[in-house]
């Protein structure tokens, strides 16, 4: 699999390109059913090819609750550039009338992968704008030093950078 993402998307050679002459810079790893099985094999297989001159960015998009049942195991090879945690439709991780503990519990566990960037997915409701988020939720992670390794919150259709 690693070999044929390779040759038709990343940086391979293959007469049968579905995206022409396009080269791509990495996977996303957004598994949301099926098996658990030999995603960090995967993961190892395309991380490889970063040593013949290109980077290979690898990244996921888990559901909150931790681990993650489908992509937990290859998270922790450590071989993700960026790790997008989807905490919204995820009630035990999900801010609730004032209360930042689920949330923040949710987030220590998160922070605990070994990844070069975590993010924090959340639901962007009718009526929620990033005034609202930011006053809520956003000042909280700016001033926590124990919260130093999120790099951007992002509503499914937007990036905001807090830290």
């Amino acid at each position: 699999v690693a070999t044929y993402l390779w040759n038709n998307f990343l940086g391979g050679h293959s007469s049968s390109r579905p995206l022409g002459n396009a080269v791509l810079d990495g996977i996303d790893f957004d598994i949301e059913r099926g098996t658990s099985q030999h995603w960090d094999d995967l993961a190892r297989y395309l991380s490889a090819y970063s040593n013949e001159g290109k980077k290979v960015y690898l990244t996921a998009a888990p559901q909150c609750p931790y681990p993650d049942a489908w992509v937990g195991g290859a998270l922790q090879t450590g071989l993700f550039n960026y790790v997008w945690v989807q905490f919204y439709n995820n009630p035990p991780c999900e801010y609730s009338s004032g209360n930042m503990g689920n949330l923040e519990d949710a987030w220590k566990q998160w922070t605990s992968i070994p990844a070069s960037r975590n993010f924090l997915g959340i639901a962007r409701g009718s009526g929620c704008s990033w005034q609202w988020f930011y006053s809520r939720i956003g000042s909280y992670f700016q001033s926590s030093a124990r919260h130093q390794r999120i790099c951007q919150v992002w509503m499914r259709d937007a990036v905001v950078q807090i830290l």
